[in-house]
């Protein structure tokens, strides 16, 4: 791929403010002449060989020695090369169309003649050539900030340094990718040369000439003898590696050696790079001895012609086999880069589990458990460096780009993982979820992801404790995964009261200035230039103003563009906050002096229930998540008309406080499986499911044959149909099976048994055995799994094992769930034993999810809203028919007439019950659901009814878990989470 002819010529400064850069396209050269920087040269070098004088005995080291046969030889093996690795680059580009391999050149000071070399050769085989000009007196620092610039350039597949000895230290040699090392320079390079893993390294193309011209020679180099004369570092290391590995008998000296004329009349084949005094030459030679010169600071001092005249010359032999070697590396760099963009097989190392009994507390397990480096885990699993942003040692952010990257790989299997409805007791998704991937991969050796929620501080200081799992099955390290995480809470927290402030504050303004006042704050003057926004420019459009100029608007037109006229009485944007705390339920803002009256009645929801949230779960990008967050509707103008958060001019400010959140967190769990967590909706306020970006960034990742496990929030009446109906339309994605979670403590008081208190030892029906709960308590799970079986999906039941359960009412719970249509029923034992407890459940999912499934949504979008509440209510929940409230209808004719009715629905009802009776154990039947409210988050997608009482801030209890949460000063251990 070549660059644009604008851009064969650009210069521009380079990022340290000193140098310039030059790009080239295959067609691009140079015409400007400049001298070179005196006292050195670049790495280009010479043959010679000696002839006969008159018959002496020694001849001297001459330029005028050369043999044209062999200047024709060299030039032939140099067009070889090129000939090679064009053919290898064109077959790339064929595949590849969109990646520009290019060599960059960094150089002390213009060298036109170096570039105009390296672009002849690159032209002849398809590449791009950069130029990096930096002063000639530049410094260490200043080369190795263009060349980490250049390692994180995706186009640059090269690095070559022409740069004088003074400069060229090992740090800036090992500064380069080893990847991007062309000249074979770099510790790492010189190490797998001398280690024989040159296959994953690059020899150096000045080596590669001498050893070419050498194997040109009619004689084997076998038992032959050479000097190495004025070489250092790396290249004497290499050089003298290889000739001996010809079988050569390879001496070294320096230009000062006492010893150096007797050492030449010694040997067979000379290689010399530069001299330290030019009175040692010329240097006398037996006949028959090939000297090759490496560099040219040795050359006599000629005039700039006659340099240039020289150089072209020298050009014709190893110069141009040096630069089509490099060339040749530069190609091969970009094919491995190319390679390397393909999806990688896992080489997945777990963690092994030493399981204690009795079971300790969950914080004692995770911190017995070293975790790996999150970058050891990621290259096990095939993410590549540059797709990872490190967040401390044991998370990280993973960058959106995987997905162009293996956009061709197939998925694998999806996985969900829903249960039965919730009791205080606990069913335990998230230990089933995470000890299932842990069987998977550490223990069936097969490729899985768990994608889980990030919980809320909310639940894990007020009374539910944190959700990374328990036991044996968790995700580690447990307190940085209930606890911040990576910030993404936060950001929407800050994101979404930048709204709820943008809307008092419009309202204000609105109500206190004239439009004139409101128009030139809006569109001010900078500099004597008014110009509308991007997003100002959007509203205009979205009015029917199609002008650019901010002077052009008639009255009538600035008067639509300024007001907004929000109803205060109509806002329905809520400020968040991550905190249980019922006293915000109800506030009243606006009451300082400084407000001028405008007071009125709101509310906080807590942060996991904002729109924000449910957007990010929901969105597959950040041009999609943009475009949500603009559509967000915070209000209806007096006129009844929807105001969203681009006509309030927030959208690119949400979009930059969201760029970081909207990156899935790559954790890992106890087994060193890997573990994506991303977005927390509630599911009985929200769709109470992870994002659709992490589940599909691990079904790549986990390739064609691995399994992605994902969760949906309380009972499968709630996460599990919102997972369908708005999740999966929403990601395009096909579920292939729903693993049920059930305990038998909860399907006994499904059954009738009593209530259970927190802090209170359970009644004895759920410690001792009772058959006659536990039947009738399966009418609940019976109903689940007809449930899923609605959306076409097989089902298969997690019995989650406790030390109180009797064999008896395990076989029974099985017994039952494979009568009422679940594929398989398997005890899990996860919590105690780790992966090796769900062994046979991850065999029961790998066989049920390799059959065919017939999965479909419940209700058509185009189904009005009415009856695809009244679809919910009677087949999932079981209602005999649903009550709308006066307000809810009309905010359905509302949301119909602004074309809102081919959103899906989004039930904000109880978890606690199938009904909208929290108290309502198994299956209630014979009960009206009533809609007493009807909402819409238009950014999100869906509409939202309000069954009974839901409320969208959570409050503490009596005694909520941080009385037990505590920090040690001393080692800063955290205790009492749980």
């Amino acid at each position: 791929m070549r660059l644009s002819a604008a851009l064969r010529h650009a210069c521009r400064t380079s990022r340290s403010g000193a140098g310039q850069v030059r790009v080239l396209s295959p067609r691009g050269s140079s015409t400007a002449r400049e001298e070179r920087s005196a006292g050195w040269a670049p790495v280009r070098g010479t043959h010679f060989t000696s002839g006969s004088s008159g018959g002496s005995s020694a001849h001297s080291l001459s330029l005028q020695s050369r043999s044209p046969r062999l200047r024709a030889e060299h030039q032939h093996a140099a067009r070889e090369i090129i000939e090679k690795s064009r053919e290898e680059l064109a077959s790339v580009l064929k595949a590849h169309p969109a990646i520009k391999p290019t060599l960059a050149i960094i150089q002390a000071g213009e060298d036109d003649i170096l570039l105009e070399m390296n672009t002849m050769m690159a032209e002849k085989v398809g590449l791009n050539v950069m130029q990096i000009c930096l002063p000639r007196h530049c410094t260490e620092e200043e080369v190795i900030e263009e060349v980490l610039r250049l390692n994180e350039d995706q186009n640059v597949h090269g690095v070559f340094l022409c740069l004088p000895p003074s400069i060229l230290s090992r740090r800036i040699l090992n500064t380069i990718k080893p990847e991007k090392d062309v000249d074979g320079v770099s510790d790492l390079n010189v190490g797998r040369l001398v280690s024989g893993a040159l296959s994953e390294g690059f020899p150096s193309p000045v080596a590669g000439a001498v050893l070419e011209l050498l194997s040109r020679q009619d004689a084997s180099l076998a038992g032959k003898r050479a000097v190495l004369v004025g070489l250092e570092g790396p290249l004497k290391v290499i050089l003298q590696y290889l000739l001996q590995d010809a079988g050569m008998e390879v001496q070294t000296s320096r230009w000062a050696a006492d010893n150096l004329q007797k050492q030449i009349k010694q040997v067979d084949v000379v290689v010399v790079m530069g001299t330290e005094n030019t009175d040692l030459l010329p240097i006398s030679v037996k006949p028959g001895v090939t000297v090759i010169n490496c560099g040219s600071a040795f050359m006599p001092e000629i005039s700039a012609a006659e340099e240039r005249a020289r150089e072209a010359e020298c050009w014709t032999e190893i110069g141009p086999i040096n630069a089509a070697l490099r060339m040749q590396n530069v190609v091969r760099s970009s094919v491995r880069w190319v390679e390397n963009q393909q999806y990688q097989t896992w080489t997945l190392r777990p963690l092994k589990l030493q399981p204690l009994s009795p079971v300790p507390s969950d914080i004692e397990i995770s911190r017995a458990q070293t975790p790996k480096p999150i970058v050891q885990l990621a290259e096990e699993i095939g993410l590549l460096p540059e797709e990872l942003e490190a967040y401390g040692r044991t998370k990280a952010k993973v960058r959106l780009s995987l997905l162009t990257r293996l956009q061709n790989q197939p998925n694998g299997k999806y996985v969900l993982v829903a249960g039965i409805t919730p009791t205080p007791l606990g069913e335990g998704k998230s230990t089933v979820t995470i000890g299932l991937v842990q069987a998977l991969s550490a223990h069936l050796k097969l490729n899985s992801f768990a994608c889980l929620r990030q919980p809320s501080q909310g639940p894990t200081f007020g009374v539910k404790g944190g959700a990374a799992g328990g036991g044996y099955a968790q995700v580690i390290p447990m307190e940085e995964f209930n606890l911040h995480l990576t910030g993404d809470i936060h950001a929407i927290t800050a994101a979404n009261n930048l709204v709820a402030a943008a809307v008092d504050a419009r309202i204000l303004h609105e109500a206190t200035q004239s439009d004139k006042a409101l128009y030139n704050r809006l569109v001010p003057s900078v500099n004597g230039v008014r110009r509308f926004s991007p997003i100002q420019l959007g509203r205009l459009q979205r009015l029917g103003i199609n002008k650019s100029d901010p002077g052009t608007l008639t009255p009538e037109e600035v008067r639509s563009f300024v007001r907004l006229d929000l109803d205060p009485a109509k806002v329905t944007w809520q400020r968040v906050v991550d905190t249980n705390d019922r006293f915000l339920r109800k506030i009243t803002v606006g009451q300082a002096n400084t407000e001028k009256g405008h007071s009125r009645q709101t509310q906080f929801d807590i942060a996991v229930a904002s729109e924000i949230m449910a957007i990010l779960a929901l969105t597959d990008g950040l041009a999609d998540m943009k475009s949500r967050l603009g559509r967000m509707v915070v209000g209806s103008s007096r006129s009844g008309q929807p105001v969203t958060a681009d006509d309030l001019g927030v959208t690119g400010a949400l979009a930059v406080l969201m760029k970081d959140a909207i990156k899935p967190t790559l954790m890992q769990t106890l087994e060193g499986t890997p573990v994506f967590v991303h977005a927390g909706p509630f599911a009985n306020i929200a769709h109470g499911n992870s994002s659709v970006l992490a589940d599909q960034l691990a079904l790549k990742l986990v390739g064609e044959d691995g399994f992605v496990v994902t969760e949906a929030g309380f009972g499968a009446d709630i996460g599990m149909e919102k997972f369908f109906n708005i999740k999966c339309r929403a990601s395009g994605l096909k579920p292939d099976v729903v693993v049920l979670v059930a305990t038998i403590r909860a399907l006994k008081m499904h059954g009738g048994g009593p209530s259970v208190t927190a802090g209170v030892p359970l009644p004895k029906e759920y410690i001792d055995e009772n058959l006659q709960l536990v039947s009738e308590g399966c009418s609940n799970l019976k109903k689940q799994i007809e449930i899923a079986r609605l959306f076409g999906v097989p089902v298969v039941v997690a019995l989650n094992v406790f030390k109180t359960d009797t064999e008896a009412e395990v076989d029974l719970v099985c017994r039952i769930a494979e009568a009422s249509g679940a594929s398989a029923a398997v005890p899990c034992h996860h919590w105690t034993r780790g992966g090796r407890g769900s062994v046979e459940l991850a065999r029961a999912v790998k066989e049920t999810a390799a059959q065919e499934n017939d999965f479909h949504f419940l209700y058509s979008l185009q189904t009005p809203i009415v009856e695809k509440i009244r679809t919910i209510a009677q087949k999932v929940y079981g209602a005999d028919d649903i009550e709308l409230s006066p307000e809810a209808q009309a905010k359905i004719e509302y949301y119909n007439q602004q074309g809102f009715d081919t959103l899906p629905v989004c039930m904000a009802k109880t978890h606690l019950s199938l009904s909208h009776m929290p108290d309502k154990k198994g299956v209630p039947t014979g009960f009206i659901l009533p809609i007493r409210d009807v909402r819409a988050s238009i950014g999100a997608g869906f509409i939202y009814p309000l069954v009974g009482t839901m409320s969208t801030m959570p409050g503490l209890p009596t005694r909520p878990c941080f009385y037990d949460i505590d920090l040690d000063p001393n080692t800063e251990e955290i205790t009492g989470l749980f």
